[in-house]
Order: structure tokens, then sequence, then C-alpha cells
């Protein structure tokens, strides 16, 4: 891959990692800083991609590692997500509801939901991005879906 392809391809996807690193960090500048370091990385490696057909899962993959070395150095700072943080916060889905209901759920939920229902990657693909069996992403998926049934109902409850 020519530097020409990877720079459009790495463009085109810009929004999809966006949105994955927002549904891990929760943060604007934290999921920009994540972004900017994942394709940086990418571009330094470019040429370990063999199928460059799967150059956005590749990429995603990369990705989904840097959010997770954000979020052990705010262990290792113990800087938990406070007012700042909370306050930076944006919302890209049109539904507030679901949006808020999504952000309540576990990471290990939240993340297959976000890259299969709002990305579209395939279970197989998704299973490859995250170092997991599909088995565990079909049933995190499940338990994903279930969680966010409970807290929508509860709230139309109310």
């Amino acid at each position: 891959m020519d530097d020409r392809q990877f720079t459009q391809r790495a463009l085109d996807c810009q929004r999809k990692l966006y949105r994955v690193a927002l549904s891990m960090l929760r943060c604007d500048a934290d999921a920009a800083d994540a972004i900017q370091e994942a394709v940086f990385k990418g571009w330094l490696h470019r040429d370990a991609l063999r199928d460059g057909e799967r150059f956005e899962a590749w990429l995603t993959r990369i990705l989904v590692n840097e959010c997770r070395n954000i979020q052990r150095r705010w262990k290792k700072r113990g800087e938990p997500l406070d007012e700042a943080r909370a306050a930076a916060l944006t919302q890209p889905s049109p539904d507030p509801a679901l949006y808020d209901a999504l952000m309540t759920l576990p990471e290990r939920l939240r993340l297959p939901v976000v890259l299969h229902y709002l990305e579209g990657y395939p279970l197989k693909e998704i299973a490859a991005i995250l170092s997991i069996p599909q088995t565990t992403v079909k049933s995190r998926l499940h338990q994903g879906r279930a969680a966010l049934k409970r807290a929508l109902s509860t709230e139309v409850e109310l």
C-alpha cells in the first residue's frame, strides 16, 4: 500500500474510528489523541498489512489497543472520570436516551455493540479486532442488547 492509498483509506474511516474511540474513552480530546496515535502507528507499520481489504479492521484494532493504552495511563495516574472529563463528553447519537444507555454499559459489552450495530462490522472481524472468540462476541452482543433493553424500558416507565 502506497502513501496516498493509506492516507485516503485512513481519511475514509475517520468517522468510524472516532465513534469507536469515543465509545471507549468517553472524552472527545482523548478519542482524538487515540485516533492520531493509531493512524501514526498504522502509517509506520503499513507494510505489515497483508490483506488490503481488511485495512479498516486492522486500523480499528490498532485504535482499540491505543484506547486501552490511554485507559492504562489513567489508572496509573489514578485519574478517574472526573467532572472536567465528563463535561467534555459528546453525544454522537441523535437519540440522547440511547446514547446514555449505551454509555452505562461496561466496555466489554459496549464495544461489541458499537462495532456491530453502529459500525456494521461482521462478527468475525469484531472477534479479530477485540482478540476474542467469535462465540464470545455473540454472547456479549446478546448481553449488551439485554442490558440496553432493560435500561431503555426503565426510562420509558419513568
